[in-house]
């Protein structure tokens, strides 16, 4: 997972890249030209900060920036003539995507939650969801494992009650849409929507 930011007016010409959260007391730094390495404790990078950021990159815009293949590969290049040895492998998946829940059981720890499997495109997702209108057969908005979500939650695996979930079924509220006054719950998507293709947030 990696998350990108430039702010020119706000913070300058330095593009920020955030690999995993990390106190920041248990936080060192390194310099290698225009790139400071940001590691946690065990000396793993967590973030990188990459000044002059607009000699590398001139289109840069403001605000969170999309990470996708190219992005990365200019990073690459930009951490080859600053000396930075590092392999940067990211995941450049779309974070929300359509999903198609295959069987939804109930949680056997859990009145109100529920266990279902997710087709999201490139395979099958464990989640457990809240929703009362959760339903197998149901084309459904998935938050991936590493999405941010516009009130800036960050989706992470994680285990409830026993079970693993990875990511989550989103409501429309949860993606900072307009709430449906009919819809409680989850956004339960038209039949024709494609699963596995992005969904715009």
């Amino acid at each position: 997972m990696m998350n990108a930011y430039y702010n020119h007016s706000g913070v300058g010409d330095v593009l920020m890249l955030a690999l995993e959260e990390c106190p920041r007391e248990e936080r060192t730094a390194e310099t290698k030209g225009d790139v400071v390495r940001i590691c946690n404790g065990k000396g793993e990078a967590v973030a990188y900060n990459i000044f002059n950021a607009s000699t590398y990159i001139t289109e840069l815009g403001n605000g969170p920036l999309e990470v996708n293949e190219e992005f990365v590969q200019r990073i690459r290049d930009i951490f080859q003539k600053n000396k930075v040895e590092d392999e940067l492998e990211v995941d450049v998946r779309p974070k929300f995507v359509v999903g198609y829940v295959t069987e939804k059981k109930p949680h056997e720890n859990a009145d109100k939650l529920s266990v279902c499997q997710v087709d999201v495109g490139d395979g099958i997702e464990q989640i457990v969801c809240g929703a009362a209108n959760v339903a197998k057969g149901q084309k459904v908005v998935v938050a991936r494992v590493g999405a941010t979500m516009p009130s800036g939650l960050e989706i992470k695996a994680s285990n409830l009650r026993g079970e693993d979930s990875n990511g989550m079924i989103c409501s429309r509220e949860e993606l900072g849409l307009p709430k449906d006054p009919e819809e409680n719950g989850i956004y339960v998507l038209e039949e024709d929507a494609v699963v596995g293709t992005p969904f715009a947030v």
